[in-house]
């Protein structure tokens, strides 16, 4: 049996949100705030895209937790607080923000700033984890946001939300967790995971996969994060009862 419990965080989050991003009518000029690495660009290639990110973050941070080593920040069209964004109100048809809200000291402010930039019909494509470990640390103020923020959040914003869905379940990000001890226990312990261990950990994976299988409610527990959707104004909302 081929184990990929916990496999599919980063990949299935991507795949909602290329998907969204075709969906978006040709020419509309969308704002991919905290872009990074533009990762999302090419996908855009339909759009009028213009890319933001503070561009502080060098790949080393403060060298605590999960570091990514290099960050290339140099093809960004603006540099600015992702609270503060030198455009005019309604200037934006969508914005693209994926796995940002984590790094931000006050992400209210970010959706104030979203909704004072969207045009009205507007698009908001947001994720952020559900749980994270820390990473691109001094810049992670929070751990994850469940769905109850962005219920909470975003009408408060003139944000309705069109869709919003669960990536993975409990069972997938335990197993995440449990494919990164290895990781982690070579950097943090002084004991290395021997033979025997290794072996357990496949059968950790192996139990979590057939959990995972029959087990898919789990998400409102736990899981990597939301996949949400939303537009500025009235619109339909999304159907709660389906989740």
């Amino acid at each position: 049996m081929r184990l990929t419990v916990g496999t599919r965080n980063d990949s299935d989050r991507a795949d909602w949100v290329v998907k969204t991003l075709k969906g978006i009518p040709a020419g509309w000029r969308i704002l991919d705030a905290g872009a990074g690495e533009l990762r999302y660009k090419k996908y855009c290639s339909h759009l009028a895209y213009v890319s933001q990110d503070f561009a502080q973050y060098d790949g080393s941070g403060d060298n605590k937790g999960m570091q990514t080593g290099k960050w290339d920040q140099t093809k960004l069209d603006i540099v600015c607080d992702i609270a503060s964004i030198p455009e005019p109100d309604g200037s934006f048809d969508a914005i693209l923000c994926v796995e940002v809200f984590e790094h931000l000291p006050d992400p209210l402010l970010a959706l104030k700033e979203f909704s004072r930039l969207l045009k009205k019909g507007g698009i908001l494509i947001l994720t952020a984890p559900f749980c994270s470990i820390t990473h691109f640390a001094p810049f992670h103020f929070a751990t994850g946001f469940n769905r109850y923020f962005y219920e909470t959040h975003l009408p408060k914003a003139g944000l309705t939300i069109q869709e919003m869905s669960a990536n993975g379940n409990y069972f997938e990000f335990v197993g995440q967790e449990v494919r990164r001890i290895k990781e982690v226990a070579s950097k943090y312990s002084t004991t290395p995971v021997n033979v025997y261990e290794k072996v357990a950990i496949k059968i950790v994976l192996a139990l979590l996969q057939r959990l995972s299988a029959s087990g898919q409610q789990s998400s409102e527990l736990l899981n990597f994060g939301f996949h949400v959707k939303a537009v500025k104004g009235d619109a339909v909302a999304f159907d709660r009862s389906k989740m």
